[in-house]
């Protein structure tokens, strides 16, 4: 019952690294060390250390963290987003649906339908109208550009399909407005985050100048919460990132894992604590590749972001939404390995349906866009 107490209330339990957490006393302001072992987990608790050596004892620190594994497991609010049934009316959800002619262009026809209900008239091409291409074309041409292809690779895999694109700039095109369409939907959507967070940055090219991306990444989930583009490394003010993450997730981290750069530790202070606070995060810093607590995770993602930027040989310019759709990319459409299997999207509550899942978010965000724009 103690431990469950505990495990309750929010910030009384740390994830330092796999295997390593904090437990904050009950008495006092000192934190306790919980390790796992192979024979369980071992707590530097007074209680602890009495009983475990005459037989095995769990504390009511060791119960908190594994009710705190086990809340953590569990996802607190499920997001769907489900393929559109393009056969009900789009704005009512009527059924009462009839076809209303079929509008004709030089790549097809498109049947027309019109609600009896609320007089509405929509098409089957939701999200994609006056597009020359299919919409199977052009997410494919998203999946096939952020999987690591050129834009001319892509254009060449368009024309083997039959479908004749004019320029790689038409792709760009593509990438530039459906990737806008999609984060204004997604931005509206909440992940539920852990509450441990790291943070690195990766330099970049940007029309031949270096550059740094500073990216914000979830230690559970790998979820990618935010990023910035700076001009310099140890100049730069973090403190923006750190900002725009909590105000993504709604909440400050309990653990924040960076290097040793100073600007981390100064955005950590003044951002994420407060003077004579008790329940202040933990800054792990100074970490490397390997050992106890080392920054793999973000590496790996950084491994990421290089594979797609070297193809390009560096970005045009620093607000290019090639980052943000290769962080949409990562989030919600790739499946990791390290997740079994799962995006990071999935692990934080929000579901993308449908075998296509670009063509599930474009058109949930164009229909609510246009439901917006309908109220008004």
């Amino acid at each position: 019952m103690k431990g469950n107490q505990i495990a309750q209330t929010d910030g009384q339990v740390r994830r330092i690294s796999e295997g390593e957490y904090q437990v904050h006393s009950q008495k006092s302001d000192a934190w306790y060390q919980v390790v796992a072992t192979e024979a369980g987990f071992n707590c530097s608790c007074p209680d602890f250390a009495f009983r475990a050596t005459r037989a095995p004892f769990k504390c009511k620190h060791i119960f908190a963290v594994e009710l705190s594994y086990a809340l953590r497991q569990t996802v607190l609010e499920q997001v769907e987003i489900e393929p559109l049934d393009i056969q009900s009316c789009l704005y009512c959800y009527s059924k009462n649906v009839v076809k209303h002619g079929i509008r004709h262009n030089r790549k097809g026809d498109i049947q027309r339908l019109s609600c009896r209900d609320c007089g509405r008239r929509f098409t089957r091409n939701l999200g994609f109208e006056r597009m020359k291409a299919s919409p199977q074309m052009i997410t494919s041409a998203l999946q096939l550009y952020f999987t690591g292809e050129s834009l001319r690779n892509t254009q060449k895999f368009l024309a083997l399909q039959g479908v004749n694109v004019s320029s790689p700039q038409t792709i760009h095109n593509w990438i530039t407005k459906y990737i806008g369409l999609m984060e204004r939907y997604l931005d509206q959507i909440r992940p539920n985050l852990s509450g441990a967070w790291r943070a690195d940055e990766l330099w970049l090219k940007v029309k031949g100048d270096t550059k740094y991306l500073f990216a914000m990444m979830d230690d559970q989930t790998r979820f990618w919460i935010a990023q910035e583009v700076a001009d310099s490394k140890e100049r730069h003010d973090a403190r923006n990132l750190f900002h725009k993450s909590a105000e993504i997730a709604g909440k400050r981290p309990s653990l924040l894992i960076t290097d040793g750069l100073g600007s981390y530790d100064i955005a950590f202070r003044k951002e994420y604590t407060t003077r004579y606070n008790r329940s202040n995060p933990i800054h792990v810093k100074d970490i490397a590749l390997t050992g106890r607590i080392h920054n793999n995770k973000m590496e790996r993602m950084n491994g990421e972001v290089r594979d797609r930027e070297k193809v390009m040989r560096g970005l045009k310019r620093a607000d290019t939404p090639i980052l943000k759709g290769y962080q949409l990319y990562h989030n919600f459409i790739r499946p990791h390995e390290g997740l079994g299997g799962d995006t990071p999207a999935d692990r934080c509550g929000i579901k993308v349906e449908g075998s296509n899942k670009w063509l599930t978010i474009i058109q949930n965000a164009t229909k609510g866009e246009r439901e917006s724009q309908y109220t008004t």
